[in-house]
């Protein structure tokens, strides 16, 4: 296969499938990741990509997926999420561990197995999407701050691994997004995961999906090693701007 490929994981709903779709648009033929195989085949005909089960908790699933792809030139680690706003007195074991599984060792399967495919390419591209919860930590939160920090500092050390190989790094911090991520965390609660951006101008996926595709159009010199994106009215994690409701 002769055409620039990109891989996405996380790419049957927000920021992957906007992600998908945008790179797409830059003429990659894309390789979409995600459990739902219905919404990955419904988006890979609309952008004549090619979509496979993924998931990125399973070593199986994640060497069936790298045996399908012949070739890899962009990885986007965009699988990822949180489970609940308990505190660590009351933490949920079964959501840690959701959490860890899915952001961090997640990003290494996935990570580690096309790896050898990115060298290969010449020219390979690592985007990790990460948060503003990689940097900082807020009440109720730790099970998804600290999964986010050991996910950013995966990626963060590659950068060093792999100098000197054909291989660019770059980390993806995003605030504030109004995406399935709160119906997620709130297992499905619509009403709750809507007060998380009530009051805010919120990003959508597409302003990711948009640097994600001007990172992917720098040329082979040039590494964007870590770029962070709020909302204007966000400030960190946890403050907020909020217009009173009429």
């Amino acid at each position: 296969m002769s055409t620039r490929t990109a891989v996405v994981t996380g790419a049957s709903s927000g920021i992957g499938a906007a992600t998908a779709r945008k790179l797409a648009e830059q003429g990659y033929h894309v390789y979409l990741g995600a459990r739902r195989l219905d919404r990955l085949r419904r988006l890979a005909d609309d952008i004549g990509g090619t979509a496979v089960e993924l998931d990125v908790t399973s070593d199986e699933s994640v060497r069936a997926f790298s045996e399908v792809v012949e070739r890899a030139d962009v990885l986007v680690n965009n699988a990822g999420g949180a489970k609940g706003l308990a505190t660590v007195a009351e933490a949920d074991l079964d959501d840690w561990r959701w959490m860890w599984e899915t952001n961090v060792l997640g990003t290494l399967r996935v990570t580690k197995a096309l790896l050898p495919t990115l060298i290969a390419s010449g020219d390979g591209l690592i985007i990790t999407v990460t948060s503003v919860a990689a940097f900082t930590a807020y009440d109720n939160g730790a099970g998804y701050t600290s999964a986010k920090h050991a996910q950013a500092v995966l990626h963060r050390t590659l950068r060093g691994e792999l100098l000197g190989k054909p291989v660019r790094l770059t980390e993806i911090a995003p605030g504030a997004v109004e995406t399935e991520f709160s119906l997620v965390r709130f297992d499905g609660d619509a009403e709750r995961a809507a007060k998380v951006y009530e009051g805010i101008d919120p990003l959508v996926a597409q302003d990711i999906a948009e640097v994600i595709g001007f990172v992917a159009s720098r040329p082979a010199h040039v590494n964007l090693d870590q770029i962070i994106i709020k909302p204007r009215d966000q400030a960190d994690a946890g403050r907020f701007a909020r217009r009173t409701q009429p």
